[in-house]
């Protein structure tokens, strides 16, 4: 297989489209944004005018969208990858639930066409550096086929499950994790700083403790201590994300009282105008409730 489509050229796509076209792959790309796809030329790739233009020249195509929504209509609409007359296998890297992943699978099915649900972790930054988590759950025959093309983009890559939809759970688990931590932490963090806290004391001591997590490593330590807010995630896509993970838990019969809690501060950052900012935004809200700031020490 040499022919590899990829549609939808955000922030992550294209990226991930560039290590494609570098790891030796003929490249087809589409996306709405038509200055998006004239940016991938300089990597060799043929632009397309539409989802099914990609799938009559590609072997494999690979999406990474935004919304379950768009996700639909380019795998399955009048234009779709689902008619296109050269495409085998397909892989969804967006977050769509398993709901949505199950539905596209069996209708791409129907036209002979082998999917699987490969959605990723390690946001913008890892999808620049081709250290992606890929967590794929589907047709055996489409993971091993695909995986020297997740590999131009992944270091972290598995396949989850063998039914559809699986590795859309494993993502919702991810990001509803993520964002929740991401709220207590903050929290407790403002706290200490409320009684007098050096917040970069606290932050030093907890990630040499038990309470260390990506959250206090990573995004409060190495960011939010700077008053750098760019994880590389939009604030509204979380907010869809964690929607989508609550949907999916109410309809599996599993009641998540915490985490809806946790989603409700994003809503209200969302609400609040701050949509289209970082999601890590989330902790300016907090900080607004606590009348403190977690900041580096200034001499």
């Amino acid at each position: 297989m040499q022919d590899v489509g990829f549609i939808g050229l955000g922030m992550m796509g294209a990226q991930m489209a560039r290590h494609i076209a570098n790891a030796g792959f003929r490249l087809h790309v589409f996306d709405a944004n038509s200055d998006a796809a004239e940016r991938l030329s300089a990597t060799g790739a043929t632009i397309h005018s539409s989802p099914r233009s990609v799938s009559d020249a590609a072997e494999a195509v690979l999406v990474c969208l935004p919304t379950p929504d768009i996700v639909e209509q380019v795998a399955l609409g009048t234009d779709g990858v689902i008619h296109g007359k050269r495409v085998r296998f397909y892989a969804d890297h967006s977050t769509t639930g398993p709901t949505v992943a199950r539905k596209v699978a069996e209708e791409l099915a129907k036209a002979g066409i082998k999917s699987l649900d490969a959605p990723l972790a390690g946001g913008s930054r890892g999808a620049e550096a081709g250290t992606l988590s890929v967590m794929a759950s589907g047709d055996g025959e489409a993971f091993t086929s695909l995986l020297p093309v997740f590999q131009s983009f992944g270091r972290n890559v598995k396949l989850v499950g063998k039914e559809a939809g699986q590795g859309q759970a494993l993502k919702l688990v991810n990001n509803m994790i993520v964002g929740a931590n991401l709220v207590v932490a903050a929290e407790a963090v403002l706290l200490g700083v409320k009684f007098g806290l050096e917040a970069e004391t606290v932050l030093q001591m907890l990630n040499a403790s038990t309470a260390r997590s990506f959250v206090t490593e990573d995004l409060i330590e190495k960011r939010i201590l700077d008053r750098n807010f760019d994880f590389g995630f939009r604030l509204e896509l979380m907010c869809k994300d964690l929607r989508l993970c609550l949907a999916e838990a109410e309809a599996a019969g599993v009641p998540m009282p915490v985490s809806a809690l946790a989603r409700s501060f994003y809503d209200i950052a969302n609400e609040n105008g701050m949509t289209g900012r970082d999601m890590t935004v989330v902790v300016d809200e907090l900080e607004r409730a606590a009348g403190v700031t977690i900041a580096r020490r200034t001499s």
